[in-house]
């Protein structure tokens, strides 16, 4: 099989409208979240896939959570997990041939944030060489120095004013042509900070930040802009807004609960992170239970999100406390290691279903990124669409590179 290409021109479209088909025909597989429903739709329809998927441990389905389309389940599985690839596969950009950057650079950088910031900036290819870098929610702005360290000029938009201040003085040590400028990227101001001579980029900038770049890029005559989008969830509004005239025209309707879908791949968590995930996770889901039973009412109870303090109490006063915090009714006295045991046995039920949804992780990602690839194309962009670095580095590792 050859190796996939950057999507470019009319391929945007066209596998968006692919994608947008596939989702839209199997929406009843991938919304439903078996960490809320105890039972979910699909599982009367495809009654062997869900037993057994509910047999398996905890442990196999966090081996296999990655890379859920190499899971051999019963069908419809694999057939699913072939379209998802299929429509998934988008190439690598091109290395662009660039100087070794100067060790120094990565002073105050954690090592797997600077070689998300070194991928980035080496896929950096424009017609144009670009005359004045702008790093857009640039926290000290390590990304912009590392773009701008042969001489270029650099502007570095922040809102936290510590940040702005410690990326200054790391500019001015390393003899930078850089200003460091507090802003709110979402303010009306926001708009005043972007001219035509400027390239913005943006890492991983979440949610509403970076679409904000995109609509305020474009709108500056920016002739080239690179963003690696981050976050999807994170917008001010209950549903999604489609940027792209084709995306309004879909009957594909997503709320933030769907937009954490493509966020649920891990790979960066220690160990120590995910015991303590695990054990939240499995007392929410023993408390669920619990919930259920004293309000006689048999549907989730959002709880709020609790501190790790919270997993050193045994776990009668975490039910009891957690009880009192919702205005519950106390818990009476009960086997409480077995609920407890049946937190952790729900908790591999819930990883193992949720299979099948991480089959549309990908795939909605990408119909996420080819919105704004769209939208770009529309305001006379010319767009390539591809990984910057390996999955393994980072699973946002999407790039959209746009040039007039």
């Amino acid at each position: 099989m050859t190796s996939p290409a950057p999507l470019q021109g009319p391929q945007l479209r066209d596998r968006f409208v692919a994608l947008d088909r596939f989702l839209r025909e199997h929406q009843s597989l991938w919304r439903p979240t078996p960490f809320t429903e105890r039972e979910l739709p699909w599982e009367r329809q495809y009654p062997e896939l869900a037993h057994w998927l509910r047999q398996r441990t905890l442990a196999e389905a966090d081996a296999i959570h990655n890379h859920p389309e190499r899971l051999d389940a019963p069908a419809p599985y694999p057939q699913l997990a072939a379209q998802s690839s299929e429509l998934a596969r988008i190439g690598d950009l091109p290395v662009a041939a660039v100087a070794a950057f100067p060790p120094r650079l990565t002073v105050d950088v954690p090592g797997r944030k600077w070689q998300q910031i070194e991928a980035f900036a080496t896929r950096l290819q424009f017609r144009e060489a670009p005359g004045h870098w702008l790093d857009w929610c640039a926290g000290k702005g390590h990304l912009g120095r590392l773009l701008a360290h042969g001489g270029t000029r650099l502007t570095c938009l922040e809102l936290d004013p510590a940040l702005v201040a410690s990326g200054q003085q790391l500019s001015q040590r390393l003899e930078l042509t850089a200003r460091h400028e507090q802003q709110d990227v979402l303010a009306e101001s926001a708009a005043s900070r972007l001219h035509t001579e400027h390239t913005p980029v943006a890492l991983h900038a979440c949610g509403d930040l970076h679409v904000r770049l995109l609509q305020l890029a474009s709108a500056a005559g920016c002739r080239q802009l690179a963003v690696a989008p981050c976050c999807y969830n994170r917008i001010q509004t209950t549903h999604y807004r489609p940027l792209s005239e084709t995306a309004k025209t879909s009957a594909l309707h997503l709320t933030q609960t769907d937009l954490r879908l493509p966020l649920s791949e891990t790979v960066t968590a220690g160990a120590r992170v995910r015991r303590q995930r695990d054990q939240s996770m499995a007392r929410r889901l023993a408390f669920d239970l619990l919930q259920r039973e004293l309000r006689g009412i048999d549907e989730y109870l959002p709880t709020p999100s609790l501190s790790t303090a919270w997993l050193d109490k045994t776990f009668a006063q975490y039910c009891a406390d957690l009880c009192e915090l919702k205005q519950l009714p106390a818990p009476g006295p009960r086997d409480w290691d077995a609920l407890e045991a049946q937190g952790w046995q729900r908790l591999a039920e819930v990883r193992n279903l949720e299979l099948l949804r991480c089959l549309f992780r990908r795939p909605l990602e990408v119909w996420l990124l080819l919105d704004r690839a769209l939208f770009l194309q529309e305001q006379g962009y010319r767009v390539s669409l591809g990984n910057f670095c390996p999955p393994q580095l980072t699973p946002r590792n999407l790039l959209l590179l746009a040039e007039r």
